[in-house]
């Protein structure tokens, strides 16, 4: 509010956008928001929007009349926001418009990505100083909520800021408990967990598979699950992130796709039944719990495989110069774009089949594409589109004459007259999964049947799923344009290498409490133990009596055989003292495993 160069450390929660926001709508003009997020872009212009703000976002899929039309909007439209990607401010006639515009704020979000050492360096953020020199005069404010003190340093650096103001708040967060627990049945734990805990949760997993996979064994067990990851459509993101958001369903599971601007007070626990890649994604995700001051957890759950698997996920699938270069040029030429043009044509791409058109590996290829964009050569909309349409062209009473001759196609066309109403009248999105499962067949043999219909002339048929779309940002100079970024991919994969490396420190480290490790990584070091991780609680836990607890173990096996989960449940111990119990009961042959794997007393 005073003019002043800003600097906002805030952990997730901690209120970041409202931090430009209300000093933005207290000044005359418009604040101009630097994001890379484009999905949180169009989130915040949609709240804004709703609440009566003038705002708008210009992102890289945009043509250039649109573009033109949206900066005249912001100059001469009264709009109090204008969101924008980082790679858009190369362009000049973005320059040229942002010089006109009353601007009252410059407020950089996620601005750890400025930094080389950030979780998520975009050169492009480097295109921010030019914001700079267009309006010298105007104060900037840069917000994050994961920098470890090298990265504040390079932020600080890098926006240029003279003598700026720099918020800290503390990384502690009191009433959460982190927790790491090595579990040789993960999902008995997780079941065990969820049943004692019936609050709101998320649950991180690694891939979209997972995500059904397990939200359908919660299910099972008779706790309210649903799923999210980045291939679902809007609808079904929506339908399930309003059934979790209303209490409706305790449990999310979801890849780590789902997070971005997720401000639910109550989540319980936040369990990861995979490592995540980083500290800092972790400690984002983590820290979704417990936001309303209550009693919450963050839960790891370990085992002996999760090292290879995380090595395997993360570092085995980084992709080298020589393969960056490759899949740059496959794919200027899939799209048959000459050399020197391709400048922010967009396209719609099927991933699936470029990776099997050029035979490449697809984790390799796709963490490649991810790194052109995170690098600026390509913006890459992972957003589902599903543009498949059908139309009737024939009329209702012809329909079903050529029904009562091919009397096969009978369920699938009746299921999509059902679903689709107006139909006959104009062409009609539809989801093919949708009306596969309605009519209780594959997709295939949907797709099958489609095609036969439209060769019969019954229907106008347009099958064009995507699940992505390419936009180039830079024209085409192959092996040109991945020399200049090079240097970036080499530092960038060896910091991924020791992101890795410190994550896997942190789950085996149980010597130090490990709310005080995570606050010692983001630069907190004179801290105290916090009294409620699992490293605290397990110095502080006394062992149970092994003659007591063998005794109980006892009375419960007079009643019937149990197995090793049932009386776990049933026992108020812990998991190894348990075993240490029943071994000793074994080794004196007081008690027998059955050939089910259950225990039962050896004199019955």
């Amino acid at each position: 509010m005073e003019d002043e160069d800003t600097f906002a450390l805030l952990p997730t929660g901690g209120g970041k956008s409202l931090c430009f926001q209300i000093p933005a709508l207290a000044k005359e003009g418009i604040c101009i928001v630097v994001s890379p997020l484009i999905a949180l872009m169009k989130d915040q212009v949609k709240t804004l929007n709703n609440r009566g703000i003038k705002a708008l976002s210009i992102t890289s899929g945009i043509s250039y009349n649109q573009l033109d039309t949206l900066l005249d909007n912001c100059i001469y439209g009264n709009y109090k926001f204008l969101y924008v990607s980082p790679e858009r401010l190369q362009q000049e006639l973005v320059q040229d418009r942002i010089r006109q515009m009353p601007v009252n704020l410059i407020a950089v979000d996620e601005a750890h990505c400025i930094s080389q050492w950030g979780n998520d360096f975009r050169p492009a953020y480097k295109n921010i100083t030019l914001l700079r020199q267009i309006q010298p005069s105007v104060n900037v404010i840069a917000l994050t909520a994961s920098a470890r003190p090298q990265v504040v340093e390079d932020i600080v650096k890098e926006l240029d800021f003279i003598q700026p103001k720099i918020f800290k708040q503390s990384f502690k967060r009191d009433n959460l408990a982190y927790m790491v627990f090595h579990e040789a049945d993960k999902y008995f734990r997780l079941e065990r967990i969820l049943k004692k805990n019936p609050e709101s949760s998320i649950v991180y997993v690694r891939n979209r598979k997972q995500t059904l996979d397990i939200s359908t064994y919660l299910e099972s067990k008779g706790i309210s699950s649903t799923y999210y990851h980045g291939g679902l459509s809007n609808n079904d993101k929506d339908t399930n992130m309003m059934s979790w958001k209303n209490n409706q369903t305790q449990v999310m599971v979801a890849t780590n796709a789902f997070g971005m601007g997720i401000d639910k007070p109550d989540v319980k626990t936040v369990i990861h039944l995979n490592l995540p890649e980083s500290i800092e994604s972790y400690f984002q995700e983590a820290g979704r719990a417990g936001r309303n001051g209550k009693k919450a957890f963050a839960i790891i759950l370990k085992n002996d495989s999760d090292k290879d698997l995380v090595e395997n996920q993360f570092l085995n699938v980084l992709p080298s110069v020589e393969l960056v270069k490759q899949v740059y040029r496959k794919l200027c030429n899939y799209f048959q774009i000459s050399y020197g043009e391709g400048m922010y044509q967009t396209f719609d791409f099927d991933f699936t089949t470029f990776c099997k058109t050029y035979k490449f590996s697809a984790t390799l290829c796709y963490n490649t594409l991810l790194l052109l964009d995170r690098n600026s050569v390509i913006n890459l909309s992972k957003q589902f589109k599903n543009k498949d349409s059908i139309q009737f062209i024939i009329p209702n009473n012809a329909l079903f004459g050529y029904l009562d001759r091919h009397p096969h196609f009978s369920t699938i066309v009746k299921s999509i007259l059902r679903m689709y109403g107006g139909i006959f009248d104009h062409v009609t999105k539809v989801d093919l999964n949708k009306i596969a499962s309605k009519a209780s067949t594959s997709e295939p043999v949907l797709v099958q049947a489609l095609q036969k219909l439209e060769q019969d002339d019954i229907i106008t048929l347009n099958l064009a799923k995507t699940d992505a779309q390419v936009t180039f940002i830079e024209p085409r100079e192959d092996d040109k344009t991945i020399n200049r970024i090079a240097p970036i991919i080499k530092a960038q994969n060896k910091l991924k290498r020791t992101q890795v490396e410190t994550m896997l420190d942190y789950i085996e480290n149980e010597a130090v409490c490990k709310s005080m490790q995570l606050l010692a990584y983001f630069g907190e070091i004179h801290t105290a133990p916090c009294g409620i991780c699992s490293v605290c609680i397990s110095g502080k836990k006394s062992k149970t009596n092994p003659e007591q607890l063998k005794k109980e173990i006892i009375k419960l096996l007079e009643i019937k055989d149990l197995s090793s989960r049932d009386l776990l449940s049933q026992l108020n111990c812990h998991e190894a003292d348990l075993k240490d119990a029943l071994g000793l009961l074994l080794e004196h042959q007081i008690i027998l495993i059955t050939p089910i794997n259950t225990y039962k007393l050896s004199h019955l």
